[in-house]
């Protein structure tokens, strides 16, 4: 594979920063990455939507008051109907962003600091979260903890609403230390009992959750052997001074961009370099990028969802394409975004290559190699997926040498979207496509999406 291509896979979720990244050079290609501007404006889609505790309040006093079972169904469907919405609105920055680096790196941090609709139900709530992790994508590690644990997201998914001095829930401050910093094995039970008092009283606010005072406990507590009375931001503190710190984090960096398995070498190395820069991500993703961009490293991951489904829209110039269809798919295919199956968030790795995902994505191609909706297969699709356009046909077409022989057009499409290619399957290649084939005829476009098609469905394209 092309090493722009394999890379624009890498930092974005197609091969359309290829040619960006071959002509800025991936130093300068990072550096506009890093410099895109975040859009702070809430989209049109949240309007309706409860924002303030008070219309919150209203909302849930109405659901439990009335005796209308239809109204409620009515409240209900509509905010999970915005739910949806706010999936597809994610999913269409992924794809327009010129620079989609951000992007990838809030898809990261939503699966590192999970918190789902379905546990936390407040869709602004959600959005607000999303746009902490977009605003501080690249920012710093230890204050983006201190910021995520103030969501209201956060908050409700990992019950600290029900943590108080007089009843202590230890969730969150487990999975601050067990998923978010450290990692299991570098701390004590202990350490969570304590830290969980440190975070009692810490609930659901207008704007951010706050402490409020009837509920905090103020006992003295000691934390990975230092005493006082500490809150969030003094608990942060004191984790980001253990040894372990920074390389849970880093290792799961390694593994969402570049490795399913990285060497423990690895993860040591720049595990010890993210401490160096005071857990600054602009210069530790800087030097990751940069330095394994020049090892021969493909083949090292499994393509997401997002990644496969993305690059065979973009190779398959597909201009319009049902969003909601699309997050469908990613659904089926166990990315459900906004939705993790739990805590931990997507395993990701061999997890996204199961027989019964493997079939749907072959299924997928050749749906799409053939231009037709991805919603034909209607036993993959709900009711509601669907729409007025549901069986529209789609415009489909690839790039190809119009001058070129057999072969070239083997080699062109095998260097966009193979990581490797043998002897046996150039001889499968050239059966498809023959010595005599002729890129000027009528057909030549179709036979070169056979091609194409048989290309995709290889175990081959699932890595990159």
């Amino acid at each position: 594979m092309n090493r722009n291509t394999l890379w624009s896979l890498r930092l974005g979720f197609s091969g359309k920063e290829a040619q960006k990244i071959e002509t800025l050079g991936l130093q300068k290609f990072l550096e506009q990455s890093f410099a895109t501007k975040v859009d702070k404006k809430e989209p049109d889609l949240l309007v309706d939507s409860p924002k303030t505790k008070a219309e919150l309040k209203a909302a849930r006093q109405l659901m439990k008051t009335t005796d209308d079972e239809d109204a409620v169904k009515k409240i209900l469907r509509k905010e999970i109907q915005v739910s949806q919405k706010l999936k597809e609105w994610w999913l269409e920055k992924m794809m327009d962003e010129a620079f989609p680096l951000r992007e990838k790196m809030t898809c990261f941090w939503h699966n590192h600091f999970v918190s789902t609709y379905q546990k936390v139900k407040v869709n602004h709530w959600v959005f607000q979260h999303n746009q902490l992790l977009r605003e501080q994508a690249f920012g710093n590690f230890k204050t983006l903890t201190k910021a995520v644990l103030k969501t209201n997201a956060m908050v409700r998914y990992l019950d600290n609403v029900d943590n108080r001095r007089d009843k202590i829930n230890e969730n969150l401050s487990r999975e601050l230390l067990e998923l978010f910093t450290l990692g299991i094995g570098n701390y004590t039970e202990e350490d969570i009992k304590n830290g969980a008092k440190g975070l009692a009283g810490l609930t659901i606010g207008e704007t951010n959750a706050n402490y409020r005072k009837l509920l905090e406990n103020n006992d003295t507590i000691t934390y990975f052997c230092k005493t006082g009375t500490f809150k969030a931001d003094e608990l942060v503190d004191i984790i980001f001074e253990q040894k372990a710190i920074p390389y849970f984090v880093t290792r799961k960096i390694l593994k969402w961009f570049l490795y399913d398995k990285p060497s423990e070498e690895l993860v040591t190395y720049y595990g010890d370099y993210f401490r160096k820069v005071n857990f600054e991500l602009q210069p530790l993703l800087t030097k990751i990028f940069t330095e394994e961009y020049q090892k021969n490293i493909s083949g090292s991951k499994i393509k997401d969802p997002l990644v496969y489904i993305l690059q065979l829209k973009y190779e398959l110039k597909i201009e319009k394409m049902n969003t909601r269809v699309l997050t469908f798919f990613l659904k089926q295919q166990g990315m459900d975004l906004f939705n993790q199956p739990n805590v931990k968030g997507w395993n990701g790795g061999n997890e996204w290559l199961s027989s019964q995902m493997y079939l749907q994505r072959n299924n997928v191609a050749d749906l799409l190699c053939s231009g037709q909706p991805l919603n034909r297969r209607r036993k993959y699709m709900s009711d509601e997926m669907m729409d007025e356009n549901s069986d529209t046909m789609l415009r489909v077409s690839i790039d190809f040498d119009a001058n070129g022989t057999n072969k070239t057009i083997i080699a062109q499409l095998s260097e966009r979207v193979l990581f490797q290619t043998d002897d046996s399957m150039q001889k499968d290649f050239e059966e498809l496509l023959k010595y005599d084939f002729n890129p000027k005829s009528e057909g030549a476009e179709n036979a070169v999406l056979r091609l194409f098609n048989t290309m995709v469905k290889l175990p081959e394209f699932q890595l990159i």
